[in-house]
């Protein structure tokens, strides 16, 4: 992947916003793990950070720095997961010395998203030596934490380099696997929020990183063959989609441009489980399975007559559903959506004023049907998204998953027009 050839083809865009990214080298292919000595020539003090799974290639990567390792620390699990919250964040900034100048994390998403946290706070660069292609927050500046219970994306800053060597990828668990394909098929979904967010709310819109994206979930969408029989060629090609939407994320600063209504189900699905120590997917495939439940939404609103007025509910039924749902973390799930004022009067005019270009927009994503196919061909069965979680869980998400968030899409429209029947139970 040639990044310093995207960050030319995005140096002047017709949006009229600057597009940069710090990220100066990206490395994917088979054998590149052995360049890291290399990229590493002008550091001397390096903090290297694994978990237990991959801390067998942090012990390859500190053979190869040598002395240059400082320390190497082992982040620990909590019920089979490294949990991104404060106590994780802690380890890691005591693991710093005042001599530490760069840090590597060697794993994928929460091994990524602390390094990037910490290295942001510190003033440090990192790097990242990624052990899957399971999910798109390489390259981008959020950085996706638990604190006080509520799932938050914090601005940071992305790695310096990212070192993918396709032969350590190739060998993550299938289900990791199938987790970054499912994260880049999701793409059809957010990216079809951004353009209703855009008409309904005026937001800022960039047709090239639009573009850009889609591309990447267009390539990526006939790899699942390839990917489920571990074919390095098409570990490459995922992999390479995944850093590239990291990157269109950073060019536009937030994540908007790969982190829809698909995101936050994902994400409402993983806190909840937390909250209540019940099980939940790992964050790709429940995007997957999430984009499909919200095609299903979307086929549903197109089937709607347009509304002549949106019922809303008031602050003690709304906070009485929060609590029943977010418990310890329902004070900040509040609060948030204080500043959103998306519960003000749901913008009525602009619905019906475009009611019919809202619906026009909404058929342009690949159908209920289209998304089940791809479901199958990774190897999944959406069967097993319903017996976990159960219709009861699965209706509150459409309906309360948009709280976690201070970002538009379709579930807000959904609960307009739905918002009577949301606390039927």
């Amino acid at each position: 992947m040639d990044i310093k050839e995207l960050h030319k083809r995005f140096a002047s865009c017709p949006c009229g916003r600057e597009h940069n990214c710090d990220i100066a080298e990206v490395k994917i292919g088979h054998g590149v793990i052995n360049e890291i000595g290399e990229l590493c020539a002008e550091y001397e003090k390096i903090l290297l950070v694994s978990d237990e799974n991959t801390y067998k290639y942090a012990k390859g990567v500190e053979s190869i720095l040598s002395e240059k390792t400082e320390k190497s620390i082992v982040l620990k699990a909590q019920k089979d997961v490294v949990i991104p919250n404060e106590e994780k964040i802690a380890e890691l900034e005591n693991a710093l010395s005042s001599e530490t100048d760069l840090i590597i994390g060697v794993g994928s998403g929460v091994i990524n998203d602390l390094c990037k946290h910490v290295s942001f706070k510190r003033g440090l660069p990192y790097y990242i030596a990624a052990t899957a292609p399971s999910m798109d927050g390489y390259a981008s500046v959020g950085a996706a934490l638990i604190l006080g219970g509520m799932k938050v994306t914090l601005n940071a800053r992305p790695p310096k380099a990212i070192i993918a060597d396709t032969e350590i990828l190739k060998c993550a668990p299938i289900d990791m696997l199938r987790a970054g394909y499912g994260d880049i098929v999701g793409k059809f979904s957010c990216l079809n929020d951004w353009r209703l967010g855009a008409l309904v709310n005026g937001e800022y819109f960039c047709q090239r990183v639009y573009d850009l994206t889609f591309e990447c979930a267009e390539r990526v969408k006939d790899l699942a063959e390839g990917i489920q029989n571990r074919d390095e060629k098409s570990i490459e090609l995922l992999t390479e989609a995944l850093i590239t939407v990291g990157v269109a994320m950073s060019y536009v600063k937030n994540s908007r441009p790969a982190s829809g209504s698909e995101h936050h189900l994902s994400h409402f699905f993983e806190i909840t489980g937390i909250l209540d120590g019940k099980p939940y997917f790992a964050h790709g495939i429940d995007v997957l399975f999430s984009a499909v439940c919200v095609q299903r939404l979307r086929e549903e609103i197109i089937k709607a007559e347009k509304p002549k007025s949106f019922k809303l509910p008031d602050n003690a039924e709304y906070e009485r559903a929060i609590k029943r749902i977010y418990k310890s973390a329902s004070d900040g799930v509040i609060e948030l959506q204080k500043k959103t004022g998306f519960y003000t009067d749901g913008n009525i005019g602009t619905y019906t004023d475009n009611w019919d270009r809202i619906k026009a927009l909404l058929n342009e994503t690949p159908s209920c049907s289209e998304m089940l196919g791809y479901v199958r061909k990774i190897g999944l069965d959406i069967n097993d998204f319903e017996a976990l979680y159960g219709k009861e869980k699965i209706r509150d998400a459409t309906f309360f998953a948009k709280d976690l968030k201070d970002r538009y899409t379709v579930l807000w429209l959904y609960f307009y027009l739905n918002y009577n029947s949301s606390e039927e139970k």
